[in-house]
C-alpha cells in the first residue's frame, strides 16, 4: 500500500471512528469533511463512492443498529430512550422507520426478533465498513501463552447463523438471570464449525461465560463445560470483532504454516473483552486462541 493510499484510508477512518463516538450528536457534514479534511462538496461525493452509501445513510444505519441491540439485548431503556438516543423527537417517528427498515414495530421486535430482515438491513452497513481496509496481522501480533482451564456455561446454538441472535438473546438473559455480569465472568465464543457451513443447518457455536459456580438452568437450555487449558496462539483484534474470520484466516493461513506448530484438538475461539454498544464498535476488543500442542 502506497503511502498516500495509507493517508487517505486514515483521514475516511477518522471519519467513521468519529460516527461511531458520537452518534447522540448532530453529526454535520462540515464536521465530518473537515475530520477527513476535503471540502465538505468533494467529500460527501467521495463518501458515497467508497462506501456505497451516503453519510447521512451511513449515520442512518448505524443509529438504528445501535437501537435494535439496546431493543434486542438489554431492557434498561425504555423504547423512548432508545428513540431519543438513535436521533428521533418523538417514539412515533423512530416507530415508523423501525417498521420500515425491519417489519416490526420496536416493541414487537424487543419481545421477538425477526432476524432475516434484520440482517438484511444492516448488509450495506457491514459492507460499507468492511470497504475502507482490511486489517492486516503480522506474526508480531501474536503472542503465545499457556492458559488455564476455565469452567463454563454454554448455550449451545445448532443451525442456520440467521437465528444466532435468538440464540444470544437466550445467553443474555441467562447470565442475568444468574448475576454473572460480562465485567466479572468472561465471556467466549467457540466456533465448532466454518462461519460459512455447506449448509446452514450445520453451522455449530457455542455461547459461554465462564463460571465455577454450579449451573442453575433457571428455565433455559444451559449445559456445564470447559474451554481446556494449554498452549495458545493469541491475537488481539480491535474493532469489526462481528467478524473474526480474516484474523482467524490469517492464523491458519499464514501464522501457523510459518511457526512449526501444530493445532491441539479443540476449536479456534475468542475472548471478547468489551462489547458492542456498551462500546463504540471500533472500540470492541476480542482475543482470538487457536490452541496448539
Amino acid at each position: 500500500m502506497t503511502a498516500a493510499l495509507r493517508n487517505f484510508h486514515a483521514r475516511m477512518q477518522r471519519v467513521l471512528d468519529h460516527i461511531d463516538r458520537h452518534l447522540d450528536d448532530d453529526l454535520d457534514l462540515d464536521t465530518l469533511s473537515s475530520l477527513a479534511a476535503y471540502s465538505k462538496y468533494h467529500f460527501h461525493r467521495q463518501f458515497t463512492a467508497i462506501f456505497g452509501l451516503s453519510v447521512h445513510r451511513y449515520i442512518q444505519l448505524a443509529r438504528m443498529k445501535r437501537a435494535s441491540y439496546q431493543l434486542a439485548y438489554s431492557d434498561a431503556d425504555s423504547v423512548t430512550d432508545v428513540a431519543l438516543d438513535a436521533g428521533y423527537d418523538a417514539p412515533d417517528a423512530f416507530a415508523r422507520a423501525f417498521r420500515q427498515r425491519f417489519g416490526q414495530s420496536p416493541s414487537s421486535f424487543r419481545k421477538s426478533p425477526d432476524w432475516e430482515p434484520w440482517l438484511a438491513a444492516f448488509g450495506p452497513l457491514d459492507e460499507a465498513r468492511s470497504k475502507l481496509m482490511t486489517t492486516t496481522f503480522s506474526p508480531d501480533d501474536v503472542t503465545i501463552r499457556d492458559v488455564p482451564t476455565t469452567p463454563v456455561a454454554i448455550v449451545e446454538h445448532r443451525g442456520d447463523p440467521a437465528t444466532l441472535g435468538a440464540s444470544i438473546q437466550r445467553f443474555i438473559a441467562w447470565r442475568k438471570a444468574a448475576g454473572l455480569h460480562p465485567k466479572t465472568h468472561p465471556t467466549f465464543t467457540v466456533w465448532r464449525s466454518e462461519r460459512r457451513t455447506a449448509s446452514p443447518a450445520d453451522y455449530s457455536v457455542d455461547l459461554c461465560v465462564g463460571t465455577d459456580r454450579p449451573i442453575m438452568a433457571h428455565g433455559f437450555d444451559i449445559k456445564a463445560g470447559e474451554i481446556p487449558g494449554g498452549r495458545c496462539a493469541v491475537l488481539r483484534v480491535i474493532g469489526n470483532t462481528h467478524n473474526l474470520e480474516p484474523a482467524a484466516l490469517y492464523l491458519y493461513r499464514d501464522w501457523l504454516p510459518a511457526s512449526g506448530e501444530e493445532t491441539r484438538d479443540f476449536p479456534i475461539y475468542c475472548q471478547r473483552l468489551n462489547l458492542f454498544p456498551e462500546v463504540a464498535e471500533h472500540e470492541t476488543v476480542a482475543d482470538l486462541f487457536l490452541p496448539l500442542k
